[in-house]
This record gives C-alpha cells, structure tokens and sequence, in this order.
C-alpha cells in the first residue's frame, strides 16, 4: 500500500513540475521623470501568460543597488493583472535620491552614468499553486539626466 501511494505522489509531483507558469523579463531600465530631489528609474517588465484566463499581479518587490549598497527598495502593491494568453508590460518606479548620486560622485565623474542592479520579484495568483515569485535580475548601467532635463 505504502508503494502505491509513494507511486501516486510521484505522477503528481511530476504532472505539477511540468505545468506552464508565467515567464518575465527585464526588458529595459532607464530614468524617467527627473524632480529638483530625486530622478524616478523606470523598469519595464514584460510578462508572458500562457493561460487562457487574466492572472492577477499581488505585488512587485524591487531592490535597486549600485556600488554594493542598497539605493531604494520596496514594494508595489497590486499592480493589476496578466492578459489571458499573451504579453503583459509593467512599469516599476523607484526613486533615486540625488544626495545618494552625490556619494557616488567618483563613478558618476567618469562617463555620467550609473552601474546598477535591480532585483524584483514579480508575485502572482496562480490557481492551485496559489502565490507565485517569479525572481528577476538586471545588471547594467544607465545614462544620468543632465541639467536641462532637470529644468
């Protein structure tokens, strides 16, 4: 009996293991809107859904790091929902400080832009499994806004 029903767990694992899952990306990063205290960094996600019916997004954890530290970090609640059967675009914002921009004023002085990570965690509702992480990281570095795109 003990055989038959370690045998069923193991079809179960193996049928859930290979059930589609929604799959994202980071598919760019940059400074959006530039304020006299802080810039807002703009990720786009791009999150595919391969169900026949809308999944809804419970929220979107990010941590954007640059020389080892940590620059902003938190959380997006309820961004909305996954298109049933295609591609959904999301937008992050994180604000920037700019009195962080200026302890990093070294890196910054040499070609005016930022290397940076950003983790996010993209959590969904997915019927049976219930929430869902889908973890994603992006490394790169940025172009800064200039004085004009400030005034």
């Amino acid at each position: 009996m003990a055989h038959l029903l370690n045998k069923a767990k193991e079809v179960v694992v193996d049928k859930l293991a290979h059930i589609k899952k929604p799959e994202a990306k980071v598919a760019d990063v940059g400074f959006g809107h530039v304020s006299r205290d802080s810039a807002t960094l703009l990720s786009k996600l791009e999150v595919t859904n391969p169900y026949d019916h809308a999944i809804p997004v419970c929220e979107i954890s990010y941590t954007f790091r640059s020389g080892n530290r940590v620059v902003a970090s938190g959380k997006m609640p309820d961004p909305g929902s996954l298109t049933a059967n295609g591609q959904t675009r999301l937008e992050v914002p994180v604000k920037v400080p700019y009195d962080f921009l200026l302890s990093i004023a070294k890196d910054i002085g040499k070609d005016w832009d930022i290397d940076y990570e950003l983790e996010l965690g993209l959590t969904v509702d997915l019927p049976i499994f219930g929430n869902f992480t889908i973890p994603l990281t992006k490394r790169g570095e940025t172009k800064l806004p200039t004085l004009s795109n400030i005034f």
